[in-house]
């Protein structure tokens, strides 16, 4: 009589926190699936073998859903649904010590790109020739593409260095290898991100080698759009903006955090840029690259933010009209330069500052996109929910961007396809259209 082979045993990969945390669950789930475990990413279903949680721990709402998240799962584990619960990633590396004396019941806690050591630890080897390999978590038209680990900036509100080291550029024959692979796979979009776009090959080439990068990606059969994520704007790499206008498939899309106009407010957060960089900065970027669309975040509520320098931020939001911004309530984090300051702005206030400031980003895309009203855009479809396609322009960032709305018109198999759409209408954060 035949007996059954045992079934494997199943994986649950829990990822929290940003796009840098997803591409290194999507690397640890090839290095699981390929030692043969049955794996599962976000998973609904709690009963699994083993759940590995990948956290994040850069400000204190981040840091209180992973708490909260290893706490859910450790009651599955009392529960007997589960019977290992690993915790990497950002907060287990910052609060190692800490997490271990409060929350005892994890099996075994690990820092951020440990990925040999998970191996390891759940008897495995760790496969090197792979590390350029993912399975994605992402629709399959479009991936996150790391360029760098690290941050060498020492911005007194940032926590990041602390936590994941100083900054190292990925190889440029990895990249495009990886580049490569993710477009035989069929990915249309890449999407580069890093602690820091513009310092990448400081390290390697002693020089800043964006530029280069950005040329050769564009070669990449079957990239259609390439997207850069978080460009520090001190020492702003110019070369970079000729190539961005230059390639049809390098989206006129920047996104670059600037996180205050005030000098004070700069200086204090040891951005190495003041107001009259920025402004100027800006102006160039227009002028070389026309149309593109900017994002940009801010924080509010800095030690020493009063109405005066929120105003002059106020000032600069109305008279630059960013096409995108985001708003960071400021996060008083312990081992960073700003934490010796006193955190004089209560969370009220801070909150207050937030809603004015997102009321008038609201007015400001509500005008830019009734601008875009009867004009016919290229759209990469995302997915289709209700009665609706949803998609994306070049000048957009899914999750955090405006989205495209399609009313369905019964076509088959259209996410991840590219499809010119013509906008009917407008509101502040969407667009509607119908295909052209």
């Amino acid at each position: 009589m035949k007996t059954k082979p045992p079934a494997p045993v199943k994986i649950n990969v829990i990822t929290l926190g940003c796009s840098k945390n997803i591409t290194d669950s999507e690397v640890l789930l090839r290095q699981l699936d390929h030692a043969k475990f049955k794996i599962s990413h976000d998973a609904p279903d709690l009963n699994q073998d083993v759940v590995i949680i990948n956290t994040c721990g850069f400000i204190n709402d981040a840091k209180q859903e992973s708490i909260e998240t290893i706490l859910e799962v450790i009651s599955a584990k009392k529960q007997g649904l589960i019977k290992k619960v690993i915790v990497t990633g950002c907060l287990s590396a910052r609060y190692n010590d800490e997490l271990k004396k409060e929350i005892p019941e994890v099996d075994a806690y690990f820092g951020v790109n440990n990925f040999k050591e998970i191996l390891e630890y759940i008897g495995k080897d760790f496969r090197f020739d792979l590390m350029d390999e993912r399975i994605l978590t992402t629709p399959s038209h479009y991936a996150y593409l790391k360029i760098a680990e690290g941050c060498d900036r020492s911005c007194s509100f940032c926590a990041i260095p602390l936590i994941r080291g100083g900054h190292i550029s990925k190889p440029p024959e990895n990249i495009i290898h990886e580049a490569t692979l993710l477009a035989e796979n069929g990915v249309k979009e890449l999407i580069l991100i890093a602690q820091d776009l513009t310092y990448y090959g400081v390290d390697i080439f002693q020089k800043r080698a964006l530029g280069s990068l950005l040329e050769e990606l564009s070669k990449v059969k079957g990239i259609e759009w390439i997207r850069l994520q978080y460009a520090y704007p001190a020492a702003f790499p110019m070369d970079i903006l000729k190539v961005i206008n230059s390639k049809e498939n390098i989206c006129k899309y920047l996104d670059i955090p600037f996180q205050h106009i005030n000098d004070s407010m700069l200086k204090s957060m040891n951005r190495g840029i003041d107001s009259r960089m920025t402004y100027n900065l800006i102006e160039a970027i227009r002028k070389e690259v026309p149309g593109i669309a900017l994002r940009t975040s801010l924080i509010v509520g800095y030690p020493g933010e009063t109405d005066r320098e929120f105003n002059e931020l106020l000032d600069f939001v109305t008279e630059i009209k960013f096409d995108r911004l985001g708003i960071f309530l400021y996060s008083h984090e312990e081992g960073t330069k700003a934490y010796k300051l006193k955190d004089k702005v209560s969370n009220k206030v801070k909150q207050e500052r937030a809603d004015i400031l997102m009321q008038l980003q609201e007015t400001i895309s509500q005008t830019k996109n009734d601008e875009l009203i009867g004009k016919t855009l290229k759209v990469i479809i995302d997915r289709k929910e209700g009665e609706y396609f949803i998609g994306r322009t070049e000048f957009d960032s899914p999750e955090v961007d405006n989205e495209v709305l399609i009313p369905d018109t019964s076509i088959k198999n259209l996410p991840g396809q590219f499809k010119n759409v013509k906008i009917t209408s407008a509101e502040a954060f969407d667009l509607f259209g119908k295909f052209a």
